[in-house]
């Protein structure tokens, strides 16, 4: 008999079946397995560790069996016989069935497993990796065991001698009409996939959709739809299918465009010198600075406008830190200007009355100086003059929340 195996071995179509029929055997243990975790609850401890035993000793001596069939030993007459009747019983519809759910339930624990390694479930630290690994998980979850349910069905039902190709034809034909009835939402569905695919956005930007029909803040994300909170808290439902383009403002990287403007009175070349002084001193205050991915660029004049001269700066900055980073600049801007004598413009016209023109300069009164030492409602010391004003303390700071003219209904 050895010598009948060692000859069988150098056979790869031996190796072939025992693997083959070693697959199978495994199936089947992990199948009946399963059965029994579900009957655990109606069982007493002793039987289900018996029937445990029971089910693993049947398994072993039918893989046995069947491996001394493939290998051809019949000098082993028990395994062999065995072996012998158990391939003309899988032959036969209920064995090929039961081969075939045992299959179906390893390939849809597999899919779990594989789920799970590349999103853990107990993983809830956020971040938008995350987001879009859990919802494209999802959906490759349950399209692969979608798919692993109707290849199973139609398998078992094949091996139970019912023709399937009747059954294939009628969910087609069913399939045709649901997606002509549902066009909308299949679109919805593809575009929500390529969006996350893509990482075109996600939870937390900051986004415009259709040219600024809508804006706000992505707060929840998926195939469908897209949700966006207004400022004023107004969520807006959008269906991914009725987006066509999308402006994100805190991809990757903001920026800020700092803007003043100075009266055409004023020295140029010193409101530069100005702008160019709080830029560096914003960007390099220990409270700020982690906000700049870059040194600011200060680009001098860019417009000459009807009521003044507009000077510009660009910071590059964190995402979503260009609007706190913006107001904190507009302070600073305005009590520079002011220490240095330099007029932010407001309103002037010129009216002509006949002969020579008349000149009208539209200013404010200056209020009363409140008691010394306090000011009006306030227990605190009073306003300081604009040259006193302190620039690097904000008394309030600036918000991170975006400006109000983004949100566009």
């Amino acid at each position: 008999m050895l010598d009948t195996l060692t000859f069988q071995l150098l056979k790869p179509q031996v190796w072939l079946g025992l693997a083959l029929t070693l697959l199978v055997a495994y199936a089947l243990y992990r199948f009946g397995r399963t059965v029994l975790r579900h009957l655990e609850p109606h069982l007493a401890p002793q039987l289900r560790a018996l029937l445990k035993w029971m089910w693993l000793l049947v398994v072993s001596v039918g893989w046995l069996a069947t491996a001394t069939n493939v290998a051809y030993l019949p000098d082993v007459p028990v395994l062999f016989e065995l072996g012998q009747d158990l391939g003309r019983w899988f032959r036969h519809s209920a064995g090929q069935t039961l081969v075939i759910l045992a299959l179906a339930l390893i390939a849809w624990n597999l899919v779990g497993g594989l789920s799970r390694r590349i999103v853990p479930d107990g993983d809830d630290e956020f971040s938008r990796r995350t987001v879009r690994v859990q919802t494209l998980k999802g959906v490759v979850d349950s399209t692969l065991k979608v798919i692993i349910v109707i290849v199973g069905l139609i398998g078992g039902l094949q091996s139970l001698g019912v023709n399937a190709t009747s059954l294939l034809a009628g969910v087609s034909v069913l399939g045709i009409a649901v997606g002509f009835g549902a066009q909308s939402l299949v679109k919805d569905v593809f575009t929500g996939f390529f969006i996350l695919l893509e990482d075109q956005y996600g939870v937390g930007d900051v986004i415009t959709v259709n040219t600024g029909q809508l804006t706000g803040n992505v707060e929840k994300l998926n195939l469908r739809v897209t949700a966006l909170r207004a400022l004023d808290g107004t969520v807006h439902i959008v269906p991914n299918g009725q987006i066509n383009t999308v402006s994100v403002s805190s991809k990757d990287w903001s920026r800020v465009v700092a803007t003043v403007d100075v009266t055409y009175n004023a020295n140029v070349n010193d409101a530069l010198r100005v702008l160019e002084a709080v830029s560096r001193e914003l960007s390099q205050d220990d409270e700020w600075k982690h906000y700049f991915l870059e040194e600011p660029d200060v680009q001098g004049v860019t417009q000459l406008a009807p009521d003044g001269v507009t000077l510009r700066a660009l910071f590059k900055v964190q995402p979503k830190s260009q609007f706190a980073v913006g107001r904190e600049f507009n302070r600073r801007i305005k009590i520079a200007m002011d220490q240095a004598g330099i007029e932010i413009p407001f309103p002037q016209r010129s009216l002509n009355f006949g002969e020579g023109p008349i000149e009208i300069k539209l200013t404010r009164d200056t209020p009363a100086r409140p008691p010394a030492g306090t000011a009006p409602g306030l227990s605190g010391p009073g306003p300081s003059p604009l040259s006193d004003q302190e620039r690097t303390q904000a008394p309030v700071k600036p918000s991170l929340s975006r400006d109000v003219e983004d949100d566009k209904a």
